[in-house]
């Protein structure tokens, strides 16, 4: 896997790139600076774009905008984006584009290894992939879904996180049965429209996102 990286913190983007290259990815292009960002996107079209949220010259949401843009000019390319703390404006605005191929990780996570690299594999895959406390955060400040129960509310939860119904079932000890009837009724009650169940799921993460 191509990826482009940008990371101003030489410790931390020397250390990305020994362990992405450890598990087999290759690392094209590294830049510092939010202007160096989309550039670098386009010469190398990368498979996924692993971008710090806050970059200079004013280490303000740089990598956030460049990701935007990147997003809006190479239509469905791959994005993780990293952050020291929980951004909430700057993860909605991100999300508000559309989740598929989106991942907003704190960068604690990026030191355990395996659950950083399964993610940025999901994103990559097209599969989205969102931090724990970022989804919390999220879902106690935008809370428009009050139709849901507290069941259907941790499983949309687990959902914007970008895991599959038996994941799911086995994160709250309950079946994979259970789990599809709680996800049938979320639909229901997002009045979502029929369309294949991949799709119904993205369109139910953005219903909360946006709302």
């Amino acid at each position: 896997m191509r990826i482009v990286m940008a990371e101003d913190n030489v410790l931390l983007r020397e250390g990305l790139i020994l362990l992405l290259e450890t598990v087999g990815h290759q690392v094209v292009a590294v830049v510092g600076s939010g202007p160096e960002v989309l550039p670098a996107l386009l010469e190398h079209r990368p498979d996924v774009a692993v971008l710090d949220v806050r970059l200079p010259p004013r280490f303000r949401d740089e990598g956030l905008r460049a990701a935007i843009e990147a997003r809006r000019v190479l239509p469905g390319l791959p994005v993780l984006v990293l952050s020291q703390y929980v951004e909430e404006s700057y993860a909605a605005e991100l999300l508000a584009q559309g989740v598929a191929g989106v991942g907003y990780l704190l960068k604690d996570r990026v030191s355990r290894v395996e659950e950083f690299r399964e993610a940025l594999e999901r994103v990559a895959a097209g599969g989205t992939a969102l931090d724990p406390e970022v989804i919390s955060q999220l879902m106690s400040r935008h809370d428009p879904l009050d139709t849901l129960t507290q069941r259907e509310r941790e499983v949309l939860g687990l959902m914007a996180q970008g895991l599959d119904n038996p994941t799911i079932a086995g994160a709250l000890f309950i079946t994979e049965r259970s789990v599809s009837k709680h996800i049938g009724n979320i639909f229901l009650k997002l009045d979502l429209p029929q369309s294949d169940s991949g799709h119904r799921r993205v369109l139910a993460v953005l219903a909360y996102l946006k709302a």
